[in-house]
């Protein structure tokens, strides 16, 4: 089955459907792009999901992230940027094997119709010369035929006619040979002129064209086999990433199957653990005593005075209502003394860890340009043996400064230790709260009592000075202190979200009052209304000091 022979006569046709079969080719190429363009697209957009999502350094979040849980959402996050490269792949792979090589071959194939559908018009026309040589060759040996007759009929009648001259018929006989030997002329050259024709049509029609309709017809098949190769290539792109992506769905799976509660739990019990030891037992307070007594001027003053020595308390024990005080929202203490005892413990741990390292990164580094100066000593050709000793004198100097830093946290680490009750003692403090109410529970003067509300303590014996209680006074504990003067005014860039403890949400363009500026730790303290306050990032407003102040002063 061959175009040339079934499809003879069809040549429009033919032009319009290969025209179409490239069409379709580049259809699909459109596709291929458009799908990639889909692929990349998708791939940015989880990539930015996922980065949007991560743990940020040096923030709540990272702190957080110590729970199997959390470790499992970051694992998938993680995952999910690893899928997002999956179709990046995917997108790079259709690019590189489907559109550009169908590109390719696109233009190859324009090229090879318009040259074939060329040498098929050009086989036509060749076809309509000859076809117009033979009519013309017809058309004369007719007119030709038509001259011989008419001249053999007037030659006739010539001599037929007696008053003619034998000189007229004579020449009528020669014009009408002359006109028969034009006749059998034209009778020749339509013969050879149809003869030519004949050899030309057969020779179109069953050797020309079929040639330049079976070569159109390879043409077309090789555009559909190439395209059927391609939709495989198309599937096989995706099937490639099929695994990998099935991998990055296992380690989501994996990472939920690590999620320990019973863990979780225990780490909640680690990072919140204070380190105080529950509140005991509230004695009982007999306030009858005072009625069997016999009324006297010594009885009196004694009890006044007994009454006056009971409202006494420690100022310090007033203070220690430590769960129902603000924290302070100033600097951390270097010694962490902000902290309860059992966070203090960990955080002072957690230093001296720090700091252990990096006296063995130093120490790591000075024996390795030691090592160097010996060799530069033994083979000066090889460098400077002083270019190294200024280098090992800071590395020293270095460890040395890190040392009496561990030898410090180290003290304050075994301070708090000593503080901190022995896991099977049974025995209980009393809490500040029970022993502010309790005004005849003697006053302990031990560094547990001195212990301020976020754990710290101090030796100051001065700040132990009795005060008297009244009910007015113990409410004003639970008062809020006395509100900041404000110091200016600020503008938010941007918006913020005031989840954390301590700090307050602002909408971008909203205008509010400064309290307290920023000292070095990037938050600034603002209130609303003379109603909320909280910190915000000093980078998301900006600042305009009162000149009365510190003068104008702006933070972007």
């Amino acid at each position: 089955m061959s175009w040339g022979t079934e499809l003879w006569d069809q040549f429009d046709n033919l032009e319009k459907h290969t025209q179409w079969g490239i069409e379709v080719l580049e259809k699909y190429i459109k596709f291929v792009k458009e799908r990639a363009e889909i692929e990349i697209n998708y791939a940015k957009q989880l990539r930015n999901l996922s980065k949007k999502y991560q743990t940020k350094k040096n923030s709540k979040e990272e702190e957080e992230s110590k729970y199997t849980s959390c470790k499992a959402f970051q694992t998938t996050l993680n995952e999910m940027n690893d899928y997002a490269g999956q179709h990046e792949v995917v997108s790079e792979n259709m690019t590189s094997m489907i559109m550009a090589e169908l590109t390719r071959f696109v233009q190859e194939l324009k090229q090879e119709r318009k040259s074939n559908f060329h040498e098929g018009r050009k086989a036509q026309q060749h076809m309509e010369t000859c076809w117009k040589q033979l009519e013309s060759s017809k058309r004369r040996f007719e007119r030709d035929c038509k001259e011989a007759e008419r001249a053999q009929q007037y030659f006739e009648r010539m001599d037929a006619d007696i008053n003619v001259t034998k000189a007229d018929v004579e020449k009528a006989r020669q014009q009408a040979q002359i006109r028969h030997q034009m006749a059998d002329d034209s009778k020749g050259d339509y013969s050879s002129v149809l003869q030519k024709f004949n050899h030309e049509q057969q020779e179109h029609y069953h050797t020309h064209i079929p040639s330049i309709f079976q070569k159109l017809q390879d043409m077309e098949e090789k555009r559909i086999v190439r395209l059927g190769d391609s939709l495989k290539t198309y599937a096989d792109i995706d099937r490639q990433v099929v695994p990998i992506i099935g991998k990055c769905l296992d380690g989501i799976t994996k990472s939920a199957d690590s999620i320990n509660g019973k863990q979780d739990s225990q780490t909640v019990i680690e990072s919140f653990k204070s380190g105080f030891e529950p509140p005991g037992d509230v004695d009982f307070e007999d306030f009858t005593q005072s009625i069997k007594r016999t009324v006297s001027d010594t009885s009196l003053t004694n009890s006044r005075a007994d009454g006056k020595s009971e409202l006494k308390i420690s100022g310090k024990s007033r203070g220690k209502l430590w769960p129902f005080i603000k924290k302070n929202k100033g600097a951390t203490p270097e010694d962490f003394s902000n902290l309860p005892p059992e966070q203090r413990r960990k955080k002072l741990q957690q230093k001296v860890d720090e700091l252990n390292k990096d006296i063995q990164k130093e120490i790591d580094q000075r024996d390795a340009l030691t090592k160097m100066k010996d060799v530069y000593m033994k083979n000066p050709q090889m460098g400077d043996p002083a270019s190294v000793a200024q280098r090992l004198i800071e590395i020293s100097n270095n460890i040395e400064k890190l040392r009496v830093e561990v030898q410090k946290f180290e003290g304050w680490l075994a301070e708090v230790e000593g503080r901190l009750p022995a896991r099977n003692d049974n025995s209980r403090r009393q809490s500040a709260l029970y022993e502010t109410q309790n005004a005849t529970t003697p006053v302990s003067n031990c560094a547990q009592d001195r212990e301020s509300p976020d754990g710290s303590y101090t030796e100051d014996q001065s700040q132990e000075t009795e005060v008297k209680v009244t009910p007015t006074e113990f409410d004003d504990d639970f008062d809020d202190e006395e509100p900041l003067p404000t110091i200016g005014t600020c503008k938010a860039l941007y918006p913020f979200d005031g989840e954390n403890e301590g700090t307050i949400s602002v909408a971008e363009g909203e205008v509010l009052s400064v309290i307290e500026e920023d000292k070095g730790d990037g938050w600034t303290r603002i209130r609303r209304n003379e109603e909320e306050e909280g910190y915000v990032p000093t980078s998301y407003i900006e600042v305009y000091l009162d000149k009365n102040t510190k003068g104008a002063k702006t933070y972007i």
